[in-house]
């Protein structure tokens, strides 16, 4: 299977390469794990890189606020949008506006959400800077307005086989609301072709990271969980270290392999 590097260093380490070409992956995490700067970090390697164009879908945060907490990582997202070389859409009115809103060329009332109008404001998108990366954040905002599981789970597997069909590597978001391996699975996990797991755990009072990527078809990856920080940099993850995990305790320590 072709892979395409993440742009984290460690992470692509534990893939053997990189993530699967032209597939969609899920990040699951609870808030303020990293899966936003995660999926940006993604975007931002391949436009400046890889000469690869990214595509932000914000379902959840104000793009103002987003571009604000990004730029204190030295990302110069502006820029990039004005070179054509990242956009961003900004959903996120759906879940804070009354009414009726509008993004793309679609009015939408926030109680009538269509997945269909949705999907069609990233297409043009897509299509016009031929975005060959694309993150979606969280998928949580999307799948609230389906009462029922049957129906949260066509939408989700609508959602993704859309952006396998678009010829770009998808990276998706959701909240992950219970510790470790702890959590029941959720449906994206299921449909997913990949999940990587950021844990966050307390030990002594401090707040210990792990990384793990739950599965990834096709690639022969690393499963264990390893030890990451967010830097001022971005995302950092520690490949040749491995966490052992107390869930009973619910601690980490991370110690050299």
């Amino acid at each position: 299977m072709q892979q395409i590097p993440s742009g984290i260093a460690g992470l692509d380490k534990m893939l053997n390469g990189g993530l699967p070409s032209k597939r969609c992956a899920l990040i699951c995490g609870g808030p303020g794990s990293g899966k936003t700067i995660l999926g940006m970090q993604f975007l931002l390697y391949g436009a400046t890189q890889l000469d690869s164009p990214g595509l932000f879908v914000s379902l959840d945060e104000d793009v103002r606020h987003l571009r604000e907490e990004m730029a204190g990582f030295g990302w110069k997202i502006e820029e990039l949008q004005k070179k054509g070389k990242l956009a961003i859409i900004d959903a996120s009115p759906i879940r804070h506006l009354p009414g009726e809103v509008k993004f793309g060329n679609f009015w939408i009332g926030k109680r009538n959400f269509s997945m269909v109008s949705l999907l069609e404001v990233i297409r043009g998108k897509a299509s016009e800077i031929n975005a060959k990366r694309i993150v979606v954040d969280p998928i949580i905002a999307l799948t609230l307005q389906y009462p029922s599981g049957s129906e949260k789970r066509t939408a989700v597997l609508d959602l993704i086989e859309f952006l396998n069909s678009l010829d770009a590597t998808s990276l998706i978001t959701s909240e992950l609301r219970s510790v470790a391996l702890q959590r029941g699975i959720s449906t994206e996990e299921f449909l997913a072709h990949g999940v990587i797991v950021l844990h966050s755990f307390m030990d002594n009072k401090e707040i210990i990271r792990g990384i793990q990527i739950e599965k990834m078809r096709g690639i022969n990856h690393d499963n264990q969980i390893h030890p990451y920080k967010i830097t001022e940099n971005g995302i950092e993850v520690f490949a040749e270290e491995r966490s052992f995990v107390d869930f009973n305790k619910v601690s980490v320590s991370a110690r050299g392999r």
